[in-house]
């Protein structure tokens, strides 16, 4: 639900980048229909009853057994994005299966190269001829549970200086960037730009290295731990340590190692969940009425499902009370 909100907030920057929005879910048109009146959403939501095109595309969701009723058929959740001959030129899935892309993440990757915004968090440091930055991207500068952002560290790098990816010799050091937070932040494999090959002058040794602007991108996210939907104290804000080792070198000399350390305060935004009772601190319920579509679920699955009767119906609420990932 989430996600669905946020590629409607950011339309407009769809729009600006060329790029249309499509929406492809198991669940049933009514549904879509309900969820896209409550919530202002305008872009194409379509229904793949049955999940006949969630399974030629070979992302159903093999986790979620034919027993998990209503969740059976849902897909790997991700994005594909598509040229305008219909070739697929990127997908983004994650191995979370919470996880979900921020659109800025799919704009980026669509026009291959990172637009950073004004209003998210950022921090300096560095020197006079190097300048690194670490920026909060996506999201207004907020960061929400199970949607990915990125954090962007980036060097600029005076004319002759180069930074070195790994492996280096002994003595050497690589560029290497270590982010920590509270329990609750997730991140993923930093992503790298293309380096250039160059050899070291008398040790014959061909290494890696990057010169000019060099962005580092890391995903990252939170879980319930502190944005969960009954947290009874979620956090309003998430303190992020960046630390960045390089070295940097001109075609005469190395300068001595460095470690910098930046550090981000990242507001923590709410997120749209199912409108459940009690009270939901951190998420925002929907308006719709997604009990009844659950329970349309539950009786269609009853038609197809290998079990029957009353132990469909037990194992049904169970399903819908601990969720896709099988877990309260």
């Amino acid at each position: 639900m989430t996600q669905l909100v946020e590629l409607q907030t950011a339309l407009p920057k769809f729009k600006q980048a060329g790029m249309k929005l499509y929406g492809i879910s198991y669940d049933e048109p009514a549904a879509l229909a309900e969820f896209a009146r409550h919530h202002g959403i305008t872009w194409p939501l379509l229904s793949d009853r049955g999940s006949k095109v969630i399974r030629r595309f070979g992302i159903l969701n093999h986790h979620v057994t034919k027993e998990q009723i209503p969740y059976y058929g849902i897909p790997f959740p991700g994005t594909y994005i598509v040229d305008e001959e219909g070739i697929i030129t990127e997908k983004l899935f994650s191995r979370n299966l919470a996880a979900r892309s921020s659109p800025e993440l799919m704009i980026d990757s669509a026009l291959g190269e990172i637009l950073l915004g004004g209003d998210e968090p950022t921090t300096t440091g560095g020197n006079d001829d190097i300048q690194i930055s670490a920026t909060f991207h996506g999201g207004g500068g907020t960061i929400k549970n199970s949607v990915v952002r990125q954090l962007i560290v980036r060097f600029e790098l005076s004319e002759g200086l180069h930074i070195y990816d790994a492996p280096v010799p002994e003595g050497m050091v690589s560029t290497r960037i270590d982010v920590t937070g509270p329990e609750g932040v997730r991140t993923g494999d930093i992503l790298k730009q293309p380096t250039r090959p160059l050899t070291l002058p008398g040790l014959g040794v061909e290494l890696n290295v990057w010169e000019g602007r060099v962005d580092f991108a890391m995903p990252i996210w939170i879980d319930d731990r502190i944005a969960g939907i009954t947290r009874e104290h979620a956090m309003d804000e998430v303190p992020l340590t960046v630390t960045v080792h390089y070295q940097a070198c001109d075609d005469h000399a190395c300068r001595i190692p460095q470690q910098e350390t930046l550090t981000l305060s990242v507001p923590v935004g709410n997120y749209v969940g199912h409108k459940l009772a009690g009270r939901l601190s951190g998420a925002s319920a929907s308006s719709m009425n997604t009990r009844k579509y659950l329970t349309r679920m539950v009786w269609r699955g009853l038609l197809r499902s290998p079990i029957k009767g009353l132990l469909y119906l037990k194992n049904s609420l169970t399903a819908v009370r601990n969720g896709p990932s099988g877990r309260r």
